[in-house]
Protein backbone atom coordinates (compact mmCIF):
# COMPACT_ATOMS: atom_id res chain seq x y z
CA UNK A 1 0.00 0.00 0.00
CA UNK A 2 1.34 3.49 -0.79
CA UNK A 3 2.43 5.63 2.14
CA UNK A 4 -0.57 7.65 3.34
CA UNK A 5 -1.04 11.38 3.64
CA UNK A 6 -1.84 12.14 7.28
CA UNK A 7 -3.92 15.15 8.29
CA UNK A 8 -4.89 16.45 11.71
CA UNK A 9 -8.36 17.76 12.45
CA UNK A 10 -10.10 19.33 15.43
CA UNK A 11 -13.34 20.22 13.68
CA UNK A 12 -12.42 23.88 13.21
CA UNK A 13 -12.65 25.77 9.93
CA UNK A 14 -8.87 25.88 9.69
CA UNK A 15 -8.57 22.12 10.03
CA UNK A 16 -11.42 21.57 7.56
CA UNK A 17 -9.38 23.48 5.01
CA UNK A 18 -6.35 21.32 5.80
CA UNK A 19 -8.41 18.14 5.39
CA UNK A 20 -9.74 19.31 2.01
CA UNK A 21 -6.21 20.16 0.84
CA UNK A 22 -4.88 16.80 2.03
CA UNK A 23 -7.74 14.88 0.41
CA UNK A 24 -7.25 16.59 -2.95
CA UNK A 25 -3.51 15.91 -2.69
CA UNK A 26 -4.12 12.25 -1.84
CA UNK A 27 -6.35 11.85 -4.88
CA UNK A 28 -3.77 13.43 -7.20
CA UNK A 29 -0.95 11.37 -5.73
CA UNK A 30 -3.06 8.17 -5.57
CA UNK A 31 -2.39 7.72 -1.88
CA UNK A 32 -4.73 6.89 1.03
CA UNK A 33 -5.78 9.58 3.49
CA UNK A 34 -5.46 9.12 7.24
CA UNK A 35 -7.36 11.60 9.45
CA UNK A 36 -6.22 12.04 13.06
CA UNK A 37 -8.03 13.68 15.97
CA UNK A 38 -6.47 14.00 19.42
CA UNK A 39 -8.28 14.66 22.69
CA UNK A 40 -7.00 15.44 26.15
CA UNK A 41 -9.17 15.13 29.24
CA UNK A 42 -8.15 18.36 30.99
CA UNK A 43 -10.16 20.82 28.83
CA UNK A 44 -13.31 18.86 29.65
CA UNK A 45 -12.97 18.67 33.42
CA UNK A 46 -16.20 19.44 35.20
CA UNK A 47 -17.04 18.69 38.85
CA UNK A 48 -20.49 17.34 37.99
CA UNK A 49 -19.04 14.56 35.81
CA UNK A 50 -17.59 11.35 37.18
CA UNK A 51 -14.27 10.26 35.59
CA UNK A 52 -15.90 7.49 33.57
CA UNK A 53 -18.68 9.75 32.30
CA UNK A 54 -16.18 12.46 31.41
CA UNK A 55 -14.03 10.04 29.41
CA UNK A 56 -17.09 8.74 27.60
CA UNK A 57 -18.20 12.23 26.62
CA UNK A 58 -14.74 13.15 25.38
CA UNK A 59 -14.58 9.96 23.32
CA UNK A 60 -18.00 10.53 21.78
CA UNK A 61 -17.11 14.12 20.92
CA UNK A 62 -13.90 13.01 19.21
CA UNK A 63 -15.67 10.25 17.32
CA UNK A 64 -18.26 12.75 16.13
CA UNK A 65 -15.56 15.06 14.78
CA UNK A 66 -13.91 12.22 12.89
CA UNK A 67 -17.17 10.84 11.53
CA UNK A 68 -18.33 14.25 10.28
CA UNK A 69 -14.95 14.85 8.67
CA UNK A 70 -14.87 11.45 7.00
CA UNK A 71 -18.41 11.87 5.67
CA UNK A 72 -17.56 15.27 4.23
CA UNK A 73 -14.48 13.85 2.51
CA UNK A 74 -16.40 10.86 1.17
CA UNK A 75 -19.12 13.09 -0.27
CA UNK A 76 -16.56 14.98 -2.34
CA UNK A 77 -14.05 12.21 -3.05
CA UNK A 78 -16.06 8.96 -2.86
CA UNK A 79 -13.25 6.76 -4.20
CA UNK A 80 -10.57 8.02 -1.83
CA UNK A 81 -9.45 5.38 0.68
CA UNK A 82 -9.83 7.06 4.06
CA UNK A 83 -9.03 5.90 7.59
CA UNK A 84 -9.30 7.67 10.94
CA UNK A 85 -7.66 7.55 14.35
CA UNK A 86 -8.77 8.97 17.71
CA UNK A 87 -5.98 9.32 20.27
CA UNK A 88 -6.12 10.38 23.92
CA UNK A 89 -2.94 12.45 23.98
CA UNK A 90 -1.71 15.90 23.03
CA UNK A 91 -1.98 16.83 19.37
CA UNK A 92 1.73 17.06 18.59
CA UNK A 93 2.51 13.60 19.96
CA UNK A 94 -0.58 12.10 18.32
CA UNK A 95 0.38 13.46 14.91
CA UNK A 96 4.01 12.46 15.32
CA UNK A 97 2.96 8.91 16.19
CA UNK A 98 0.40 8.55 13.41
CA UNK A 99 2.64 10.07 10.72
CA UNK A 100 5.53 7.66 11.19
CA UNK A 101 6.16 6.08 7.82
CA UNK A 102 3.70 8.44 6.08
CA UNK A 103 4.36 10.30 2.84
CA UNK A 104 3.59 13.70 4.36
CA UNK A 105 1.72 15.37 7.22
CA UNK A 106 -0.83 18.14 6.70
CA UNK A 107 -2.09 20.62 9.32
CA UNK A 108 -4.11 23.80 9.51
CA UNK A 109 -2.26 26.95 10.49
CA UNK A 110 -4.15 27.09 13.78
CA UNK A 111 -7.06 25.31 15.39
CA UNK A 112 -9.62 25.76 18.11
CA UNK A 113 -8.60 28.10 20.86
CA UNK A 114 -6.24 30.08 18.62
CA UNK A 115 -6.47 33.85 18.70
CA UNK A 116 -7.24 35.52 15.37
CA UNK A 117 -4.17 37.72 15.74
CA UNK A 118 -1.83 34.72 15.88
CA UNK A 119 -0.48 33.77 12.47
CA UNK A 120 0.50 30.24 13.44
CA UNK A 121 -0.65 27.89 16.16
CA UNK A 122 1.84 26.49 18.65
CA UNK A 123 1.22 22.89 17.54
CA UNK A 124 1.87 23.73 13.88
CA UNK A 125 5.09 25.49 14.81
CA UNK A 126 6.26 22.59 16.97
CA UNK A 127 5.56 20.10 14.21
CA UNK A 128 7.38 22.24 11.64
CA UNK A 129 10.48 22.06 13.80
CA UNK A 130 10.22 18.35 14.58
CA UNK A 131 8.74 16.68 11.50
CA UNK A 132 10.89 14.04 9.81
CA UNK A 133 8.65 13.93 6.71
CA UNK A 134 7.33 16.80 4.58
CA UNK A 135 4.90 18.93 6.57
CA UNK A 136 2.34 21.12 4.80
CA UNK A 137 0.73 23.93 6.78
CA UNK A 138 -2.48 25.04 5.07
CA UNK A 139 -4.02 28.47 5.36
CA UNK A 140 -7.67 29.07 4.55
CA UNK A 141 -7.12 32.39 2.77
CA UNK A 142 -8.64 32.54 -0.70
CA UNK A 143 -7.03 34.02 -3.79
CA UNK A 144 -5.69 33.28 -7.23
CA UNK A 145 -3.11 30.49 -7.00
CA UNK A 146 -0.79 29.64 -9.85
CA UNK A 147 2.89 28.81 -9.46
CA UNK A 148 4.77 26.56 -7.09
CA UNK A 149 7.43 28.65 -5.35
CA UNK A 150 10.55 27.21 -3.76
CA UNK A 151 13.10 29.13 -1.74
CA UNK A 152 16.64 27.81 -1.60
CA UNK A 153 19.62 28.77 0.52
CA UNK A 154 22.71 27.99 -1.53
CA UNK A 155 25.13 27.30 1.35
CA UNK A 156 22.79 24.55 2.52
CA UNK A 157 21.84 21.21 0.98
CA UNK A 158 18.92 21.86 -1.38
CA UNK A 159 18.32 18.50 -3.11
CA UNK A 160 15.38 17.36 -0.96
CA UNK A 161 13.64 20.74 -1.19
CA UNK A 162 14.08 20.98 -4.96
CA UNK A 163 13.00 17.38 -5.57
CA UNK A 164 9.76 17.98 -3.66
CA UNK A 165 9.14 21.29 -5.43
CA UNK A 166 9.69 19.86 -8.92
CA UNK A 167 7.47 16.88 -8.14
CA UNK A 168 4.71 19.18 -6.89
CA UNK A 169 4.96 21.44 -9.95
CA UNK A 170 4.79 18.40 -12.25
CA UNK A 171 1.80 17.06 -10.33
CA UNK A 172 -0.10 20.35 -10.56
CA UNK A 173 0.99 21.20 -14.10
CA UNK A 174 2.32 24.46 -12.67
CA UNK A 175 5.31 26.67 -13.34
CA UNK A 176 8.08 26.51 -10.74
CA UNK A 177 9.66 29.71 -9.43
CA UNK A 178 13.03 29.06 -7.81
CA UNK A 179 13.89 32.01 -5.58
CA UNK A 180 17.18 32.79 -3.92
CA UNK A 181 17.23 35.97 -1.85
CA UNK A 182 20.43 37.63 -0.77
CA UNK A 183 21.59 40.89 0.75
CA UNK A 184 24.67 43.02 0.29
CA UNK A 185 26.94 43.39 3.27
CA UNK A 186 26.67 46.77 5.03
CA UNK A 187 30.20 47.60 3.88
CA UNK A 188 29.31 47.18 0.20
CA UNK A 189 26.06 49.10 0.63
CA UNK A 190 27.86 52.04 2.23
CA UNK A 191 30.44 52.02 -0.55
CA UNK A 192 27.77 52.01 -3.27
CA UNK A 193 28.99 48.87 -5.06
CA UNK A 194 26.23 48.53 -7.65
CA UNK A 195 28.63 46.81 -10.07
CA UNK A 196 29.45 44.28 -7.37
CA UNK A 197 25.73 43.71 -6.88
CA UNK A 198 25.28 42.83 -10.56
CA UNK A 199 28.28 40.52 -10.65
CA UNK A 200 27.24 38.68 -7.48
CA UNK A 201 23.71 38.33 -8.80
CA UNK A 202 24.87 36.69 -12.02
CA UNK A 203 27.15 34.32 -10.13
CA UNK A 204 24.30 33.36 -7.81
CA UNK A 205 22.01 32.72 -10.78
CA UNK A 206 24.56 30.28 -12.21
CA UNK A 207 24.72 28.51 -8.85
CA UNK A 208 20.93 28.28 -8.60
CA UNK A 209 20.64 26.81 -12.12
CA UNK A 210 23.32 24.25 -11.27
CA UNK A 211 21.54 23.38 -8.00
CA UNK A 212 18.21 22.58 -9.65
CA UNK A 213 19.66 20.90 -12.76
CA UNK A 214 19.43 17.31 -11.37
CA UNK A 215 15.78 17.72 -10.35
CA UNK A 216 14.93 19.39 -13.66
CA UNK A 217 16.45 16.47 -15.59
CA UNK A 218 13.89 14.21 -13.88
CA UNK A 219 11.03 16.60 -14.65
CA UNK A 220 11.84 18.18 -18.02
CA UNK A 221 8.18 19.05 -18.55
CA UNK A 222 8.21 21.62 -15.73
CA UNK A 223 8.63 25.26 -16.74
CA UNK A 224 11.21 26.85 -14.45
CA UNK A 225 12.14 30.46 -13.78
CA UNK A 226 14.88 31.43 -11.36
CA UNK A 227 14.74 34.69 -9.46
CA UNK A 228 17.75 36.19 -7.71
CA UNK A 229 16.42 38.98 -5.53
CA UNK A 230 18.24 41.52 -3.39
CA UNK A 231 15.92 41.29 -0.42
CA UNK A 232 15.50 39.51 2.87
CA UNK A 233 14.45 35.90 2.22
CA UNK A 234 11.36 36.02 4.45
CA UNK A 235 10.10 39.15 2.72
CA UNK A 236 10.82 37.84 -0.78
CA UNK A 237 9.15 34.46 -0.24
CA UNK A 238 6.19 35.83 1.71
CA UNK A 239 5.49 38.26 -1.14
CA UNK A 240 5.78 35.45 -3.69
CA UNK A 241 3.33 33.35 -1.67
CA UNK A 242 0.50 35.81 -2.34
CA UNK A 243 -0.20 34.16 -5.69
CA UNK A 244 1.50 30.80 -5.09
CA UNK A 245 -0.30 27.49 -5.09
CA UNK A 246 2.37 26.14 -2.75
CA UNK A 247 5.48 27.56 -1.12
CA UNK A 248 8.27 25.05 -0.46
CA UNK A 249 11.07 25.65 2.04
CA UNK A 250 13.64 23.54 3.83
CA UNK A 251 14.24 22.84 7.49
CA UNK A 252 17.78 22.78 8.81
CA UNK A 253 19.69 19.63 9.61
CA UNK A 254 19.39 18.28 13.12
CA UNK A 255 22.09 19.07 15.65
CA UNK A 256 22.82 16.81 18.62
CA UNK A 257 19.69 14.84 17.68
CA UNK A 258 17.53 17.94 18.31
CA UNK A 259 15.29 19.38 15.58
CA UNK A 260 15.99 22.85 14.26
CA UNK A 261 13.90 25.31 12.31
CA UNK A 262 15.94 28.05 10.68
CA UNK A 263 14.96 31.69 11.07
CA UNK A 264 13.95 31.96 7.41
CA UNK A 265 11.66 28.91 7.51
CA UNK A 266 10.27 30.13 10.83
CA UNK A 267 9.46 33.52 9.31
CA UNK A 268 7.97 32.03 6.16
CA UNK A 269 5.52 29.76 7.91
CA UNK A 270 4.36 32.69 10.03
CA UNK A 271 3.83 35.15 7.19
CA UNK A 272 3.14 33.19 3.99
CA UNK A 273 -0.31 33.54 2.42
CA UNK A 274 -0.27 30.15 0.69
CA UNK A 275 0.14 26.59 1.94
CA UNK A 276 3.74 26.03 3.03
CA UNK A 277 5.59 22.74 2.67
CA UNK A 278 8.52 22.38 5.10
CA UNK A 279 10.91 19.72 3.84
CA UNK A 280 13.31 18.03 6.30
CA UNK A 281 16.87 17.23 5.24
CA UNK A 282 17.63 13.73 4.03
Amino acid sequence: MPEPIVVGTDGSGESDGAVDWAAAEAVMRRRPLHIVHAVKSWPYKAPRLAPGEKAERVTHAGEAVLEATRERVHARWPDLETTTALLAKDTANALREQSQGAFQLVMGSRGRGGFASLLLGSTSLRMAARATIPLVIVRSEAGARRDVVVGIDLPLETAAVLDYAFEAAALYGARLRVIHAWQLSPTLVDAGYTAEEEAVGEDLRDQVVAAYAPARSRHPEVEVVEEIVLKHAVSALSNASRTARLLVAGAHARRWNAPRLGSTSHGIIHHARSPVAVIPPR
